[in-house]
């Protein structure tokens, strides 16, 4: 029988990843198609929900609000108050851009793709990457490749980036690179995150220390929580370890989830003691789904640091 391919954490919860696929090696290949993809999904979101502008030092008139109780009187616009029965602060827009670094992984595991999913991880998250970056760069933000490219602030910046990863693909790595970051860095780390949790650690504390903050986005794909294996099952590694045989798949269903949910929640508990936000986005959900929420996310952190 084929045999299936999923993720399996052993006892020391090391992951043992999906099955070789060709989407790693012929990724140059596709990158064209998936920057077209992520320009669509850039698209959508541009004209959703999300919003770079926020009040903060600028010279740009933004929008009136309502005066708040313990603000300094000074803050009052007299003239559009005048207008109303209420008192009025006019909010100028923050016009510092920020430099924002991204990162995909391209390892091996990325290489997953079961019937339940829309796409391979590896493009997924190769969609999801540009299409943020170019969002972030119409929002007046400066974008780069984590460790590959400076920060930029581009028109063209998904070819700019896709060409620097197409050019990196065969260096992959399941962590995030050490890189020399600019203060006050914002780092988008998108992966499944299935990798060596004491190195990752390593790397995250070595970002915190750099003033960096950011989040964590693992892409999922759905067989990897439901398990919809059965009987006698192979389970292959991508990185070329030793494969996995299991007489009843089924039966391993309860310790594996309990794996799962583990390793989880220390992603959880790791990206907080870091000040990362974390993210969970499923291969049989919009790619724009994750997208909005990671750019509102990114926002709402932002203003809470403007404004501390």
């Amino acid at each position: 029988m084929p045999a299936p391919a999923t993720h399996w954490f052993d006892p020391a919860t090391r992951p043992v990843a999906g099955l070789r696929d060709p989407s790693v090696a012929d990724l140059a290949n596709r990158l064209p198609r998936l920057a077209a993809r992520a320009r669509d999904v850039a698209a959508s979101l541009t004209h959703g929900a999300h919003g770079r502008r926020r009040a903060g030092v600028g010279e740009t008139f933004w929008q009136y609000r309502p005066f708040s109780a313990g603000e300094s009187a000074h803050r009052v616009d007299w003239r559009r108050s005048a207008r109303s029965d209420h008192l009025f602060v006019r909010e100028r827009e923050w016009e510092a851009a920020r430099n924002f670094f991204i990162w995909m992984d391209f390892s091996p595991s990325m290489a997953f793709k079961s019937d339940l999913a829309q796409d391979y991880k590896i493009d997924r998250a190769a969609v999801l990457g540009l299409a943020v970056a170019d969002v972030l760069v119409r929002g007046g933000e400066r974008v780069g490749a984590l460790g590959a490219t400076p920060a930029l602030r581009a028109r063209n910046i998904v070819e700019r980036l896709a060409e620097a990863l197409s050019a990196r693909r065969t260096d992959a790595m399941d962590i995030p690179p050490a890189a020399d970051l600019p203060s006050r860095a914002k780092l988008v780390l998108i992966s499944d995150f299935l990798c060596d949790f004491d190195a990752l650690e390593a790397r995250l504390r070595d970002y915190a220390r750099a003033g960096a903050q950011g989040a964590l986005v693992a892409i999922v794909d759905p067989a990897e929580e439901s398990f919809p294996f059965d009987g006698e099952t192979l389970f292959r590694d991508t990185d070329g370890g030793a494969p996995f045989h299991a007489g009843d798949a089924r039966s391993l269903a309860k310790d594996y989830a309990a794996k799962l949910g583990e390793h989880r929640e220390s992603l959880r508990r790791l990206t907080q003691k870091f000040g990362f936000l974390f993210l969970l986005h499923h291969t049989d959900r919009p790619a724009a789904e994750a997208g909005l929420a990671l750019l509102m996310g990114l926002n709402e952190a932002g203003e809470a640091r403007a404004w501390a």
